[in-house]
């Protein structure tokens, strides 16, 4: 089936490699793309700031996601984070007080430019979602309004290094992944003779980060930095926040809801660790023209009823077999007024000898012990998989062998389920 591609309301240049200098002299690099008129009539800009070097890993998606929006009347800048990329320095660590005082710069410069009217947003998936809400709490000028995927709030509890205080395996995996990343060379068709000088920096100055996540296995100082739940109200900006079921990071779509005062939506999804136009499992959605929407409202002025309808639209899903991977999961859109939702009750269910008891049962307490072999855990799917999603949880009945289970009796009507369970 062929599907037609939207035509561009503005022709777009590309320029492919622009040096952006920060306040400490170091040098970042970008990659934009901006309407060829923008020289003579400038327009807004859209910053994708991200560690996963423009020139080769996300290569192909940028050649997607800034071209279309560029063509409908944004500059967009993608820009390598400090030791990343073609950009100088070395990267440490994840989420730095030195990485967001780097992103003011490049907001400051970008709004500077002539072909740029200073009306400025953030967005971006995974790490690019962080850094936009991380941003975007420190309340900088010309930051109209962010659009986040796959993001968190709270680094220590609701991320992949302890997730309700137990360790993940993606503490491990994650370092591994960004050890790698942050040790690459720059191209030395952009940064000319200095890319092994370049190189050897990075390579000196790295190593596991998770040296450094394992030594707060608690939550303290070094969590809380960069942690937006510490500090809903720095938060000033409109927020479209997006995630889905299968990923890691559906839980902070509706703490944002529920805890922001500023303009806002919330989207979730079917979906694993992908942007919605991406999603799997389907459906996926036209994310691309939902972002023109949110940017044209809030960085042109357009009256185009964006914030009109549910603040919280949620896919939700029916009762499947288990399977690692669905092409599309079955179920239904529901809209929420609002978060908490007046469609929503909480409900309180005691845990009785290996059972989920009544509302209104008298419980005993009482202790459980299990031992769970070390198998325990092969079969959960991974946390957020980005590399190969969906990878969700296959068939429990082993794992359940090996754990301590409570459960029902047969429910004798559906009973549908949305937030986050406690």
């Amino acid at each position: 089936m062929l599907h037609e591609i939207d035509s561009l309301p503005y022709e777009v240049t590309v320029d492919e490699h622009v040096w952006i200098t920060v306040s400490d002299g170091t040098r970042l690099a970008a990659k934009i793309w901006r309407p060829v008129d923008s020289d003579r009539e400038p327009v807004p800009g859209l910053l994708e700031y991200i560690p996963y070097r423009k020139r080769d890993l996300t290569a192909i998606r940028d050649s997607i996601h800034h071209p279309y929006l560029a063509g409908h009347g944004y500059a967009c800048v993608r820009v390598d984070i400090r030791g990343t990329g073609e950009s100088e320095g070395v990267l440490t660590d994840e989420y730095l007080e030195q990485e967001q005082r780097d992103a003011e710069d490049v907001l400051a410069w970008l709004a500077e430019q002539p072909w740029c009217t200073g009306d400025l947003g953030m967005f971006g998936i995974s790490w690019g979602g962080f850094a936009a809400l991380q941003v975007a709490a420190r309340n900088p000028p010309n930051l109209r309004a962010i659009a986040i995927s796959s993001f968190t709030d709270d680094r220590y509890s609701d991320d992949f290094h302890y997730m309700g205080g137990c360790m993940l395996s993606d503490n491990l995996a994650e370092s591994g992944t960004m050890f790698a990343y942050s040790t690459l060379p720059p191209d030395p068709a952009l940064v000319g003779e200095r890319w092994r000088d370049m190189w050897r920096e990075r390579v000196e100055a790295s190593g596991p980060w998770v040296d450094t996540w394992l030594r707060h296995q608690r939550r303290d100082r070094y969590w809380a930095h960069a942690s937006v739940n510490e500090n809903y109200a720095g938060v000033q900006c409109p927020v479209l926040a997006t995630s889905g079921w299968a990923d890691g990071y559906s839980n902070a779509v509706v703490r944002l809801l529920g805890n922001l005062d500023v303009p806002r939506k919330g989207l979730i999804g079917p979906w694993s660790h992908k942007y919605p136009h991406l999603g799997e499992p389907g459906p996926a959605i036209g994310y691309l023209q939902e972002l023109v929407r949110w940017w044209d409202h809030w960085l042109k002025g357009a009256d185009n009823g964006v914030l009109d309808g549910p603040m919280l639209i949620t896919w939700m899903q029916d009762s499947v077999p288990p399977s690692t991977s669905y092409h599309q999961r079955p179920g239904r859109w529901v809209g929420e007024p609002s978060w908490p939702s007046p469609h929503v009750r909480d409900a309180e269910l005691p845990l009785a000898r290996h059972r989920i008891a009544g509302r209104d049962e008298d419980v005993v307490a009482e202790e459980l012990i299990v031992q769970s072999p070390l198998s325990v855990g092969q079969f959960a799917g991974k946390w957020a998989s980005y590399n190969a999603p969906p990878d969700l949880p296959y068939d429990q009945r082993e794992e359940d062998g090996g754990s301590l289970v409570f459960e029902t009796e047969p429910l004798p009507h559906d009973v549908e389920v949305l937030g986050h369970p406690r």
